[in-house]
């Protein structure tokens, strides 16, 4: 048996194995790494292969080969091409971000150089509405646990590591890492035909497994320190809440449907609603400090979505032309609308970098307002779509 693969499909699988795995370390496992850094990493390495093995074998098994729990099935929004070389760019350029520790949106990076712009809109529209509900439900559940169980895992520091919250942990984890993989095994497995033979399947496992260890031996790597900026994630039972909170939000969204979605943006979604809660109930927290990392964590995700969807609309116009010799411009932006849109878009990128830059108060409360603005637009569009069953 051989491989049937090309050399650029092979090339953009590894490169986004390793983005994929190094930057969403961050989500799945930081805490996890945080919270145990007093164990060698091997420990948890062995563990998270375990879970990563279990999950790819079921679900390659059930899904009749197919390495992405079906969630590239729908071949109107992400059809099956023939890979290019320039499809290798996307992961590669979010592999270089990522180890600036930048906390893009992997499913965005990757996907939308094979999406078509229904594909596109649906996947952003499905990770605003993840953003949302992330941020006002979870926050909502920690201004009802910060002054009572935070306060008291505080108070109780010294007793984290019983047992019973030991193993807690690890199952939550478990439970998380498990619902992620099968969340963003399409960011890796687009590269490579929907359905795999036994050696092509498990040598790409292979391959995911040895990236998963140097990210663990990097103690998740640059854009861990990301997770470290926030209030308490260093405490086992608070890193067990969160990410139980962040896995019944992935799998509400697995069970929604088939459709990707950026589990990053769901992640900062949590992560941001948390830290309003600690701003509004405790003194530990300063609520324009909140609003001035909330508003950065944004901004750099919005960046990596403008770069995304410039690479996926100008990557194969540029290519095409390069053969044809003639440039189609009607071809790049097929209606106003979408030209608008992704004008505003790159316009938008100018206020961005100079708040990131300077961290000037008028422009994060311009910044944020706009994002703010365009979270809930997405989010109304993904609920109305959900609601009329067109989603």
């Amino acid at each position: 048996m051989t491989f049937d693969i090309s050399i650029f499909a092979m090339i953009g699988f590894f490169f986004a194995a390793y983005a994929v795995v190094g930057n969403d370390a961050l989500q799945t496992l930081g805490t996890f790494i945080n919270s145990n850094r007093h164990l060698h990493w091997l420990w948890m390495f062995v563990f998270a292969a375990a879970i990563l093995i279990i999950t790819f074998t079921y679900g390659w098994h059930v899904n009749e080969g197919d390495p992405s729990w079906g969630r590239l099935a729908k071949t109107s929004k992400y059809p099956v091409v023939d890979i290019e070389w320039y499809h290798t760019l996307p992961p590669l350029v979010l592999l270089i971000i990522t180890r600036l520790g930048v906390p893009v949106s992997t499913s965005f990076m990757v996907l939308t150089v094979f999406a078509t712009i229904g594909g596109m809109t649906s996947m952003l529209e499905k990770s605003l509405f993840g953003y949302a509900l992330a941020f006002v439900i979870g926050g909502g559940i920690y201004l009802l646990i910060t002054n009572t169980v935070e306060k008291w895992f505080i108070k109780t520091a010294d007793s984290q590591h019983s047992p019973i919250w030991v193993v807690l942990q690890w199952v939550t984890t478990g439970y998380l890492w498990s619902i992620w993989l099968i969340q963003d095994f399409a960011n890796i497995f687009v590269f490579l035909p929907r359905q795999l033979s036994p050696l092509e399947s498990f040598s790409g496992l292979a391959v995911i497994v040895i990236l998963l260890g140097f990210t663990f031996a990097n103690r998740g790597g640059p854009v861990q320190k990301i997770l470290k900026t926030k209030t308490a994630v260093t405490d086992i039972r608070s890193a067990t809440i969160i990410d139980f909170i962040y896995a019944s939000f992935l799998f509400y969204f697995k069970e929604l449907n088939n459709l990707p979605m950026s589990t990053t943006l769901v992640f900062l979604g949590l992560i941001a609603g948390r830290e309003y809660a600690f701003a509004l109930t405790t003194k530990t927290v300063e609520f324009l400090k909140t609003t001035q990392t909330t508003v950065a964590d944004m901004s750099k995700a919005f960046i990596g979505l403008v770069m995304s969807v410039d690479m996926a609309i100008g990557l194969p116009f540029i290519a095409k032309s390069a053969v044809s010799g003639e440039y189609n411009w009607a071809e790049l932006m097929p209606n106003q609308g979408f030209a608008m849109a992704i004008l505003a878009a790159n316009l938008m990128l100018l206020p961005i970098f100079a708040y990131l830059r300077t961290r000037n108060k008028a422009l994060m409360y311009f910044v944020g307002s706009a994002l703010a603005s365009g979270i809930i637009y997405g989010a109304y569009r993904a609920i109305i779509g959900i609601i009329s069953g067109t989603v």
